[in-house]
């Protein structure tokens, strides 16, 4: 038997599965129908003495998983900030597997290395950042952001004579850390792995974009090495902070300046959306997350610096056995790992094929979409919009908590559609994000349709 006869049977098992699990990605329904234990009873609880072959096991892995699976990819998905997976990003994930590469040394394993060099490339102009700035490819947003933070604190402490990737933290200046009050949660985990606490909560307006009179003041009350983090695109209003003003105040006060822009900072790629980042390109370092706009399949975290020798210092482990380069970075340079998958391959792959425009018709039609779910929505009986629409999120309420609630659970219980719940200013709310590659106009008219139903069923219960 041939190496690729060897392999054959269950690439060829899992291509089907996955094209039946695929096909019906705008019809099927979202909603996982299995919890957990029940997933685990399907699958068998016991470990075998010797298990079946490949291609059994990857048939009963399907049977038993499926009903747990959460239709993600569907575009009328709109929980959490997920997008979905273009089928060019899965192609090129799955030879990413299959080629099965450690991209933490350019010189060993050249071929993924140049891949992912190009992406880093093309991001940092299709998201306007300075040019020499350098990316690595990290886990998701969190990572993204812990690595950005882990920068941040090693370069304020280096400017005032302490080493903290040599000596630690004990003993040192302490750090203080500004962040927003309606921060994203994983800006909180970054920052407390990076030994920096939750830092101070600055005031935002009624939109949730940090307010500058506040971070001036509270800047001016102390001194020391400081670190803002601002955010490009609200968890539910989707808005941004002020860049320009506040990166300005920041730097004034020597602080380092990090963007959390998980999702939103992807608007600098489209011309009509791109106001909305005006200055964020004058920050330290900024974290998004190829997953949730571009739409390539798990994992793929985006952290970058402008300065690469600021994020050189804090990042890269040298030792003689490992065949570094000399003269240039290497992606171990860049981030938390050494052993890691090539997982900017799917980047480069959805950017060669979208282009420019491409990038720019996608994140602007998201936005669209976001505006004709909101304006279906003010248009139900008791639907309201408690965010100005600025992106792609959608805040909405459907009279009293009580009643947004019901609509929540009667929007579950269809099937068709889905949006996450949660509170924003005190009230209940659905919050509507939109990322996914596949909704347009049509898909977001039928979530319209879907949020119809709910209201009807949610009166009628």
């Amino acid at each position: 038997m041939s190496d690729q006869d060897a392999f054959r049977p269950a690439l060829d098992e899992a291509v089907a599965l996955a094209g039946r699990w695929l096909g019906d990605v705008r019809e099927g329904r979202i909603p996982p129908r299995a919890d957990v234990e029940q997933v685990k009873d399907a699958l068998g609880r016991e470990l075998p003495e010797r298990g079946p072959g490949a291609v059994e096991v990857l048939r009963h892995l399907a049977e038993a998983a499926e009903p747990g699976l959460m239709r993600i990819h569907s575009p009328r998905f709109h929980g959490w900030v997920m997008g979905g997976a273009q089928p060019v990003a899965l192609a090129a994930d799955w030879l990413t597997s299959a080629w099965d590469q450690n991209n933490g040394l350019r010189s060993v394993t050249p071929g993924v290395a140049g891949a992912e060099e190009l992406a880093a490339e093309w991001l940092v102009d299709l998201l306007g950042l300075p040019a020499g700035s350098e990316i690595g490819f990290v886990t998701g947003a969190t990572v993204a952001n812990l690595a950005g933070l882990l920068v941040a604190r090693d370069e304020v402490l280096r400017r005032v004579g302490w080493a903290a990737a040599a000596d630690g933290l004990a003993g040192g200046p302490a750090v203080r850390l500004f962040v927003g009050a309606e921060r994203h949660g994983s800006v909180d985990s970054a920052a407390s792995m990076a030994g920096l606490g939750h830092g101070r909560a600055i005031p935002v307006d009624e939109q949730g974009r940090m307010r500058v009179d506040a971070l001036t003041e509270a800047l001016d009350e102390g001194e020391g090495p400081a670190i803002v983090v601002l955010q490009a695109g609200n968890i539910h209003s989707g808005a941004f902070d002020p860049f320009a003003e506040a990166i300005g105040v920041a730097h004034r006060a020597g602080a380092w300046v990090h963007v959390d822009g998980a999702f939103g900072l992807w608007a600098a790629a489209a011309p009509a959306l791109r106001p909305l980042v005006a200055g964020v390109a004058d920050a330290d370092s900024w974290a998004t997350d190829a997953h949730k706009t571009l739409n390539v399949p798990y994992d793929c975290g985006i952290v970058a610096v402008a300065d690469p020798g600021a994020l050189h210092r804090s990042m890269a482990q040298h030792a003689a056995y490992l065949a570094s380069s000399d003269s240039v970075a290497d992606p171990s340079d860049r981030v938390p790992e050494l052993s890691r998958r090539a997982r900017g391959v799917p980047v480069y792959a959805t950017l060669a094929q979208l282009g420019r425009q491409g990038v720019a018709e996608l994140v602007q039609r998201l936005a669209d979409s976001a505006t004709v779910i909101a304006d279906g929505v003010r248009g139900l009986p008791g639907g309201e919009v408690l965010n100005d629409v600025v992106y792609t999120q959608v805040c909405a309420a459907f009279g009293s908590d009580e009643r947004t609630r019901a609509v929540g659970e009667a929007l579950l219980a269809d099937g068709r559609a889905l949006a996450s719940a949660s509170t924003w200013h005190g009230r209940a709310v659905l919050r509507f994000s939109v990322s996914n590659w596949l909704t347009d106009a049509d898909e977001a008219s039928r979530t319209v349709e879907a949020v119809r139903r709910a209201v009807a069923a949610a009166a009628a219960g």
